[in-house]
This record gives C-alpha cells, structure tokens and sequence, in this order.
C-alpha cells in the first residue's frame, strides 16, 4: 500500500510539473509496474532488439525513427508512461522529448533492458540466440587463451562504441601479437552478456587462461586505453 501511495504522489507531482521525466532504478521501476499494471510501457530501441526479448506489455517504438513524436501520439499523453531502452540514454532522450510534447507523467528507467535482465527480472521473447551469438562453449575455449584476450562488447547503436572503435580496430591490428582483441555485440549476445554481468556498453574484459584480469566500463582515449592494455596483458 505504501508503494502505491508513494508512486501516486510521484506522478501527481510529474503531472504538475510536467517538463521533468522521474528516474527510476531498476527495482523502483519494477515496483511501480506491480503497482500500476495498467501503466503505459514503452520500449524505444530498435525492433530487432525487441524481438531478442522486452518486458511484457510493452510498446515498441525506435526513438531513432524520424517519425517517433508522430507516432507516440498512440498513447495517451495524461496517462503515465513508463519508458526503457538498453542501457538507458536512447530513453532519456525519449522521455524528454515525450515530456516536452505533453506527457504528463513519465519515468525513466535507468539501466534499462541490460540491468533489468542482469537482475534475473521477467522478459518476454529472445529465449532463441540470434544468429551470429557466440556460444559459452566458444567463448570459454576463447578466453582459455595462454594469451591475454580482450573483450569489448559494444553494439552498433552506443555512440561511445562507436567513437571508440577505430581505436580498438587500430590495437587490435598493433598488438596482434600480444594480446587477442575481440568484439562482440551486445545485441546479438545478450544471454552471454546476463551471464558475465555485462549491464552497460562499452564493457571491456581481459582474460588469461580463463580468469578475468581486468574488467573496464565506458569510453577511454586511445592513450588510456593503451595503458591500461599495456598494464594488464
């Protein structure tokens, strides 16, 4: 009872204000969908991505889409809306343009997809490993290795993985001799990415015959990321 109080004065307060999307951890949010079942869900990534798996109930619309404020128009802008991406920025940008055109009452979930997964919590689809997923077999055989392995899961549409690939594209090929680089998308390998605790992107794994050496969240400078390989390998 108390939840549902607390999560009616937070969107009273959201529908007063209405220019500010309320942020919401993962279990915040998993709280207030058991609260108010009957609350709009809203997936923003791509649908590739939803057909790999998403939270029950949810609508899919690609925030990417040039048409995505045209299109959300289907909800209903007085009613609470709750919205997720996979890590998060992609539905922060939702949520404030949602806000700006006139929802009254939206949260955020931070973390998105990737930690709500990572917290073992409910998810519909994606039961199915997308074509090109990498196996745990192939992977352990992979970071078996007697040479260092770096892992860099990343995924097409994270612009910090974006910015930081040529880098890592360009290390791969200097230092082939002393250290294996190998990236895997997150998209594609989001059961193994549950299963080693990857919640956010970029995430960077160093490993020597199968123990993990070294393990790196967000984007670094070729000179940082240099260093830290050179540390480690």
């Amino acid at each position: 009872m108390k939840s549902i109080f607390t999560f009616l004065f937070l969107g009273l307060t959201a529908a007063c204000f209405a220019q500010s999307p309320v942020l919401l951890t993962t279990d915040r949010a998993d709280s207030l969908l058991k609260a108010m079942p009957a609350i709009q869900l809203l997936d923003v990534r791509t649908a590739g991505e939803y057909a790999n798996g998403h939270l029950s109930h949810s609508t899919n619309i690609d925030v990417r889409d040039e048409a995505f404020l045209a299109k959300v128009k289907q909800l209903d802008p007085n009613k609470p809306v709750l919205v997720y991406c996979l890590a998060g920025s992609r539905s922060a940008k939702a949520a404030g343009l949602m806000a700006s055109a006139g929802f009254k009452s939206v949260y955020d979930m931070q973390g998105g997809f990737a930690k709500w997964t990572a917290a073992n919590k409910p998810v519909e689809g994606g039961k199915e490993a997308p074509a090109g997923a990498m196996t745990p077999e192939a992977f352990q055989k992979l970071t078996a290795s007697a040479k260092p392995v770096l892992i860099d899961f990343y995924a097409p549409w994270c612009a910090p993985c974006q910015k930081m690939l040529p880098t890592v594209n360009k290390l791969k090929a200097e230092l082939a001799d002393k250290v294996t680089i190998v990236t895997i998308d997150y998209d594609k390998n989001r059961q193994l990415a549950q299963q080693l605790g990857v919640d956010e992107i970029p995430t960077f794994l160093m490993y020597k015959e199968s123990k993990i050496k070294w393990r790196g969240i967000g984007y670094m400078d070729e000179a940082m990321f240099r260093k830290t390989i050179d540390e480690y390998k």
